[in-house]
């Protein structure tokens, strides 16, 4: 589900040993995986619409935090310096899409995926927690891509995000209403089912696949809030 065959991710997504604290591990990764990919939806969308220079640059201060985190000697800090680094991978790709070529749908994928080498490569050392959020938020991404995608409903993205508020509104609304509709819902409910399997596959494999499990239900969970608010309060979905 992360972009690498199961073959080559389970070995090294194995858990260890992890004593007695072992349910507040799996805990602490699940967190880890929610707030991370739930941060851009209320940080960044805003941030980037407003000022996409400073959101881009921002970029590089998650970076320097992470590096310095991981060269601690505590265990829990240079796994938060690995999370923030694969963070930050997300956050620059997010700020190119959204900043510049958020009316190109076809740009998403390809821009967010620009550290997809670096994070494969990365899976086996001391980053694998960043590594892993990143590559499980891709595939988040990819999946609601593939499902606006195969519903028809590309062509209204340019639309809704070039068109005044007023306008947009009722554009996003219409978009929301054809997800409803039973070759729509089968598609949505296919993709969702898939991605759930993922977690389910992912969560007893290690810190690391709990990390990516927790990216991947969250973004399942925030696809639905988007779709039920832009039913229900278009303006309020954060898109427009």
């Amino acid at each position: 589900m992360i972009g690498v065959p199961p073959t080559t991710l389970a070995p090294r997504l194995t858990p260890q040993a992890e004593g007695p604290w072992n349910g507040l591990t799996q805990a602490s990764d699940a967190i880890a995986g929610v707030v991370l990919v739930t941060l851009p939806v209320f940080v960044q969308a805003p941030w980037v619409r407003l000022a996409p220079v400073s959101a881009g640059l921002f970029t590089a201060v998650l970076v320097a935090v992470g590096v310095v985190l991981q060269q601690r000697r505590e265990p829990q800090l240079q796994d938060a310096g690995a999370l923030l680094v694969g963070f930050a991978g997300s956050w620059l790709g997010g700020c190119l899409f959204w900043g510049w070529c958020r009316l190109h749908p076809i740009w998403h994928l390809p821009i967010e995926a620009f550290a997809l080498p670096l994070a494969i490569t990365g899976l086996g050392g001391r980053w694998r927690l960043g590594c892993a959020l990143y590559l499980a938020s891709l595939a988040g991404t990819a999946a609601t891509d593939a499902a606006i995608a195969i519903t028809g409903l590309m062509p209204l993205w340019p639309q809704v995000l070039a068109a005044d508020p007023l306008a947009a509104a009722p554009l996003l609304q219409e978009a929301a209403q054809r997800v409803l509709d039973p070759a729509s819902l089968l598609v949505v409910g296919l993709a969702g089912g898939l991605l759930l399997q993922g977690c389910r596959w992912l969560w007893p494999r290690g810190p690391a696949a709990r990390v990516a499990s927790a990216a991947l239900a969250t973004t399942l969970a925030i696809d639905g809030l988007f779709l039920a608010a832009a039913l229900a309060a278009p303006r309020f979905s954060g898109l427009i």
